[in-house]
């Protein structure tokens, strides 16, 4: 998510703005809006929308009303109102596109008024970045504070006010935590005030960032800003195994990628009949054991044969239901899935434009495995015998050496007498006598 001037260089920091990630054009948040609206220009007698729009870390944005009339850029670095001093923030949106920004937000320009004091000075700048720098060291201690006092919870991030005089603590917790000695703690050791913010394990994990199961970096800490709800439903639809240890993401929840493509499933599904409907034949009652949302088939088994699948297709499959409904059934699901030809290894054929896994298959491998198997089948006593002695008709004779062939020291003197059979040697196990006892003599 970063722009051609902030490539990576040496030790990870950018080569480009070094601005570490926030360059001055604001292309390395995921939180950057592209103004769509910034060639057009404002209506003669209107003036200018005077509402910009503010970035902080962690992604927190707000609207802030710009009573100075300060000629303000995206990009520009700019001291806000805030409940105690000011803060410091980066401009990140301006003109017609934050009225349409506040209106989907809903947020009462009336009463919720926040305003711009001045842009940032090189003073505010230098006290930002520098209570910046302390924020990775004081995280630290303040998890092992939270571990001696043996509170269930986990300090996840820390951020400065642009003025240096407040510190948010961002925590996640499954249950409610008192920590109120533990801001004691905090007080007394780093002596600033302190404010305990609750965030979701969602939240936690885009802030954290990291690589999902796909290999990516993760959504929530690229371009996923709104955190819907993901349910078990969603992949029930999608035909996914309900492991929560494939279905969970890293902040231990479902995946937020069960949503992507769940539109498009509930779309698909609207041709198919409701699984829980029975076909009803004369060999018997059917019921539905499994669909095939890409190709349009269904499996159905017999009542009391659930071994025993048939296929159909989704038009047959609302065939039969139509007939049913008239108070008649047909003969059997054989006639309709007789229809239907599959191949030995249809399940791996290319449905969502993927290879089949059967291309890395050699064809000469599988000729040599028919012809093993064409061997191996049992055959007729009499036809092995016939086919030994053809083989031995046909086998060609070797040839003679030009050797003179060695004889034994028996033929040497009688050329007809006959050579003496090997001798065979004793295969007898020699006894083991250990067991025995000692016979007296």
């Amino acid at each position: 998510m970063a722009c051609q001037s902030c490539a990576t260089g040496k030790d990870g920091q950018p080569k480009g703005c070094k601005n570490n990630g926030t360059c001055g054009t604001d292309s390395c948040n995921k939180l950057t809006v592209f103004d769509w609206l910034a060639n057009m220009s404002v209506p003669n007698g209107e003036k200018p929308f005077d509402w910009v729009e503010v970035r902080f870390k962690n992604g927190r944005k707000h609207y802030y009303h710009n009573s100075e009339n300060l000629t303000l850029s995206i990009g520009d670095i700019v001291a806000t109102q805030a409940q105690s001093g000011h803060d410091i923030g980066m401009v990140t949106l301006t003109g017609e596109l934050v009225r349409v920004q506040i209106k989907r937000k809903k947020i009462d320009t009336k009463n919720d008024i926040l305003k711009i004091y001045r842009k940032a000075s090189q003073k505010d700048i230098d006290i930002w970045s520098e209570a910046r720098d302390k924020e990775e060291p004081m995280k630290v201690k303040a998890r092992q504070f939270a571990i001696d006092l043996k509170l269930s919870m986990k300090i996840s991030d820390i951020e400065f006010q642009g003025d240096a005089s407040k510190a948010t603590f961002y925590y996640t917790a499954e249950e409610r935590v008192d920590f109120r000695e533990l801001i004691k703690l905090y007080a007394r050791e780093f002596r600033i005030r302190i404010e305990m913010k609750q965030v979701g394990f969602r939240q936690e994990a885009s802030r954290l960032g990291g690589i999902g199961s796909c290999g990516r970096e993760l959504c929530c800490s690229t371009w996923l800003t709104d955190f819907r709800s993901v349910s078990t439903s969603a992949a029930r639809y999608q035909q996914l195994s309900l492991n929560p240890q494939k279905l969970a993401g890293q902040c231990g929840k479902l995946k937020c990628c069960l949503n992507y493509e769940l539109d498009s499933y509930l779309d698909a599904l609207k041709a198919f009949p409701k699984s829980d409907v029975k076909l009803y034949t004369e060999k018997g009652t059917a019921v539905c054991q499994k669909t095939d949302i890409f190709k349009g088939h269904m499996w159905y088994a017999y009542e009391g044969e659930w071994m025993n699948w048939h296929l159909i297709t989704t038009d047959q499959a609302r065939e039969i239901i139509a007939i049913n409904k008239k108070r008649e059934k047909v003969a059997s699901l054989e006639e309709y899935a007789a229809d239907l030809v599959i191949e030995d290894k249809a399940e791996f054929e290319n449905v969502v434009g993927q290879d089949s896994l059967t291309r890395f298959d050699s064809p000469k491998g599988n000729k040599k495995r028919r012809n093993n198997r064409n061997r191996n089948k049992k055959k007729p006593q009499h036809a092995k015998t016939e086919a030994k002695s053809n083989n031995n008709n046909n086998r060609p004779k070797p040839k003679q050496a030009n050797k003179p062939q060695q004889k034994n020291k028996s033929q040497q003197g009688n050329p007809n007498a006959k050579p003496k059979p090997r001798r065979k040697p004793n295969r007898k196990k020699p006894q083991n006598n250990n067991n025995k006892p000692n016979e007296t003599k």
